[in-house]
């Protein structure tokens, strides 16, 4: 059996990359619904039909367990999927806890797709866990569609991180929350602009810690460095060397 892991293009190679790590005897298989990316910036509806979508297409695989390795999917339709399903489905969550926990009377701002940061789901955390209203939400569109293009030119990606963070008085922030997987990638860049001692944390770790409990121990499949199959909308890619260098990028 597989696990499946689920995102509107390539950012969830950032989930799957810590759960090769974790979990390197694992099958996986890959969906990246590239023909609809970017989510975050289209009708909420429109979004869900994509994702219920994908959702079936897991289930004709029969996967053991699906993990939801984006944001903007999670935000809107983690819970119908759960109704929906009989395995175990994992979403991601803005790693809003752990952030506000160390903000130590500074600031937290979390980023996001457009859609999630409109979304109620994001609002309820941040009301459930920032007492003191620490938090302030920010969406980067811009940052999907550079990754999408496998843009990662330091010069770009500053320069368009430091126009969207300047409304913002960075000295006053503890930590910037990855609120979409997509963003990983650019971990480097973000570091590059921040000011020094503000940390950049992300859910993925989270999320694969989570997968790990639910798979409970158990003896490897086979030995190996974890096979992935991808998947483009559904139909298999076997050209599967636009998406390994992305799960081979440092960031």
């Amino acid at each position: 059996m597989s696990i499946g892991v689920f995102d509107s293009g390539i950012g969830g190679l950032t989930v799957l990359k810590e759960a090769i790590r974790q979990l390197p005897h694992e099958n996986y298989l890959y969906y990246a619904d590239t023909r609809h990316v970017p989510y975050g910036t289209k009708p909420k509806d429109e979004v869900k039909g994509y994702i219920y979508n994908a959702a079936e297409f897991f289930a004709g695989q029969g996967v053991e367990a699906l993990v939801i390795a984006c944001n903007t999917a999670t935000s809107i339709a983690i819970n119908d999927l759960r109704e929906r399903y009989g395995f175990p489905i994992i979403g991601m969550e803005p790693a809003v806890k752990p952030a506000v926990e160390k903000a130590d009377d500074r600031r937290v701002l979390v980023l996001a797709t457009p859609i999630t940061v409109k979304e109620k789901k994001l609002h309820d955390l941040v009301e459930r866990l920032d007492s003191e209203q620490t938090v302030d939400l920010h969406a980067l569109p811009g940052l999907v569609e550079y990754a999408e293009k496998f843009i990662f030119d330091e010069n770009i990606i500053t320069q368009y991180l430091m126009n969207e963070f300047s409304r913002y008085d960075l000295s006053r922030y503890s930590s910037v929350v990855l609120g979409c997987t997509h963003f990983v990638f650019y971990k480097r860049h973000f570091k590059m602009v921040l000011p020094q001692g503000v940390d950049v944390i992300d859910g993925n770790l989270g999320t694969v810690n989570r997968l790990k409990t639910m798979l409970g121990n158990r003896e490897p499949a086979y030995d190996g460095n974890g096979c992935v199959t991808f998947y483009c909308s559904g139909e298999k890619d076997t050209d599967d060397g636009k998406y390994r260098r992305y799960l081979e990028l440092e960031y």
